[in-house]
């Protein structure tokens, strides 16, 4: 009879060399994630700063230079240093030549139809309403929802939409909301696109919450903005 052939048994591996090389892969990946991290943040930063300042030139009529500030936590007003606060709302503010505030401009988001929408609106404090409003992101169906970035119909309920603050200073007036297109019959609505309901929507709710937040603060606070070169009105 044949004998069954012996087994055989495989080397096993050694396994500090083995740990010694995925520690060095681990460091090495997780060195490349930081030193990325690092390169870009500055330039995502810069390139931020110029899309808000282009933004701005736009929703804030008039303004020619800007200075940046913090909407405080407990309420006030103080110029942005780079490291805000918890809670706080970044706001632009815009002077026109001869450096005096032409208005403010802050971001707002919202989930639309695809994802989230964000957009950068000015407030007019002499009228108490909203001038403009920029897209800054959005990823809405191309030929529908995007049609608020550049509908002129949809564009033109942002000339003058009525933002003022109640009377007790802890919110709007009159909250912002979107109607059925061609049926707005005051000032704080929002006439919707035609078929981008949802997008329309999405609009007026971000401003309305931005807005109920903010804009008591800013009209409580105008002097804390003083001019294009830091000193007060």
């Amino acid at each position: 009879m044949n004998q069954p052939a012996a087994e055989q048994t495989l080397p096993v591996p050694p396994r500090l060399p083995m740990l010694r090389t995925l520690g060095l892969v681990a460091a090495i990946s997780g060195f490349l994630v930081v030193l990325t991290h690092q390169l870009t943040t500055p330039l995502i930063e810069e390139n931020k700063r110029i899309a808000i300042e282009r933004a701005l030139f736009k929703v804030v009529p008039g303004a020619v230079s800007r200075r940046d500030f913090l909407l405080t936590p407990g309420g006030g007003i103080e110029p942005f240093t780079g490291t805000p606060a918890d809670g706080g709302m970044r706001v632009y503010a815009g002077y026109d030549e001869q450096g005096r505030l032409a208005g403010v401009a802050l971001e707002a988001a919202a989930q639309g139809y695809q994802d989230v929408i964000r957009v950068l609106y000015g407030f007019d404090p002499a009228c108490q309403c909203i001038r403009g409003v920029q897209v800054l992101k959005m990823a809405e169906t191309p030929g529908i929802g995007d049609k608020i970035a550049k509908d002129p119909d949809f564009l033109r309920n942002f000339e003058a939409l009525d933002a003022r603050p109640d009377a007790a200073g802890g919110g709007l007036a009159n909250a912002i909301v979107s109607v059925k297109a061609g049926s707005k019959t005051e000032a704080w609505q929002i006439d919707s696109i035609s078929g981008a309901t949802i997008s329309s929507r999405a609009v007026a709710r971000m401003l309305d919450d931005s807005a109920r937040q903010a804009v008591p603060v800013i009209m409580r606070h105008l002097e804390a903005f003083g001019d294009a070169a830091g000193g007060t009105p």
